[in-house]
């Protein structure tokens, strides 16, 4: 069975709202200012307190130092690091030497190239992306490419979930696609579980 997460949680509503509806993950981007979903370490900290045990909260980085992505892990406000800028596979080397929490790599894809790169990577999961947060789906016959286990994000909503489920992706990430005005709307993320689910 695949597995979803939702990403880009704000607030207690949001935790509320996963916590009933049971992804197996959720996802918290981290200082990253250029995102309506931007959250401090301290507003993590508080909402990873009210999550079920049986939901995996995953912590999204563009271009984080080291020490600040080792320190969520270390101290178990998230279990998963989800890196989604620039960060190479020395970053993550490194970042496995301060950490035995999962790395996962986000990597935007453009063309069957940036796949093969992706399967490259040494983070111990990838997420294959359009681009950081774009909401917009990419050419999806590039993923026959992939040669390992990913994850599928970028503009996945109810209503193209059947035809990214058909895809070799093991994991389905939602953000934009289960919020309405730029708010998670309970609604379309139960619609979106339900559907991976079933």
């Amino acid at each position: 069975m695949k597995q979803v997460k939702i990403c880009g949680l704000m607030c207690e509503q949001d935790i509320a709202y996963v916590n009933e509806i049971g992804p197996d993950y959720c996802g918290f981007i981290i200082n990253f200012s250029k995102s309506h979903r931007n959250l401090s370490k301290e507003q993590v900290r508080k909402l990873r307190k009210g999550l079920k045990e049986n939901i995996k909260p995953v912590g999204v980085f563009v271009d984080e130092p080291l020490e600040q992505v080792a320190e969520l892990l270390n101290e178990g406000s998230i279990e998963i690091a989800q890196l989604h800028g620039n960060e190479d596979n020395d970053y993550i080397e490194r970042l496995k030497n301060l950490t035995y929490k999962p790395i996962w790599k986000a990597f935007q894809i453009k063309s069957r190239e940036d796949v093969e790169a992706a399967g490259k990577s040494k983070a111990d999961f990838v997420i294959l992306d359009k681009g950081q947060g774009s909401g917009e789906t990419f050419d999806w016959s590039y993923l026959d490419a992939m040669t390992r286990p990913f994850g599928l994000a970028g503009g996945l909503n109810i209503d193209n979930v059947k035809e990214a489920l058909r895809t070799k992706a093991i994991l389905l990430d939602a953000s934009g696609g289960v919020e309405t005005n730029q708010r998670k709307d309970k609604e379309k993320i139960r619609a979106f579980v339900e559907a991976v689910k079933a």
